[in-house]
C-alpha cells in the first residue's frame, strides 16, 4: 500500500502567494482578525505541502467564478475598439443588403442569412476578446 506523505504535492510559490492573497482578502472584509491573519500568513509561508495549504483557507468562502454574461456589453465595446470596427461594419452591411433587398423588390428575404452570419462572427470576436482579458482557471486552494 502507498504511504499517504509520499503522495502529497508539494507546494510552489505561486501556489503560497495565491492562498495569501485570499487570508489577505478574508482580513480585508473582517472576516478574520489581524492576529488570524498575520498567523495564518507566517503558516502559509511555513507549508510545504499543498494539502497544507487548503487546511489555511478551509473555513474562507470560495471566491465566485466570474459571470459569463452576454459578451457584446458597452463595457466591452469600450475597452476594445477592433470591435467597435467590427460593430460598424456588420451594421453597414447590413443596412446595404437590406437596403438592396428592398429596391430589388424581392419577395424572399434573403438578408437574413448574411445578417445571420454577420452577428455570429461580432459575438464570436467579442467572446474571444473578453476571455483574452479573464484570469485563467487556478487551482483550488
Amino acid at each position: 500500500m502507498e504511504d499517504t506523505r509520499s503522495a502529497r504535492i508539494r507546494a510552489a510559490d505561486a501556489d503560497r502567494e495565491r492562498v495569501a492573497t485570499a487570508v489577505q482578502t478574508a482580513g480585508s472584509e473582517g472576516r478574520l482578525t489581524l492576529e488570524e491573519v498575520e498567523e495564518r500568513l507566517g503558516r502559509v509561508y511555513a507549508a510545504r505541502f499543498t494539502d497544507e495549504l487548503g487546511a489555511l483557507t478551509a473555513d474562507l468562502p470560495r471566491p465566485a467564478p466570474p459571470s459569463a454574461g452576454f459578451p457584446l456589453s458597452r463595457a466591452v465595446l469600450r475597452r476594445h475598439p477592433a470591435l467597435r470596427v467590427h460593430l460598424a461594419v456588420v451594421v453597414a452591411v447590413a443596412v446595404l443588403v437590406i437596403v438592396r433587398w428592398a429596391v430589388l423588390g424581392a419577395g424572399f428575404f434573403w438578408p437574413a442569412f448574411p445578417v445571420f452570419w454577420l452577428a455570429v462572427s461580432l459575438l464570436v470576436h467579442a467572446r474571444v476578446r473578453s476571455a483574452r482579458e479573464r484570469p485563467r482557471a487556478a487551482v483550488p486552494y
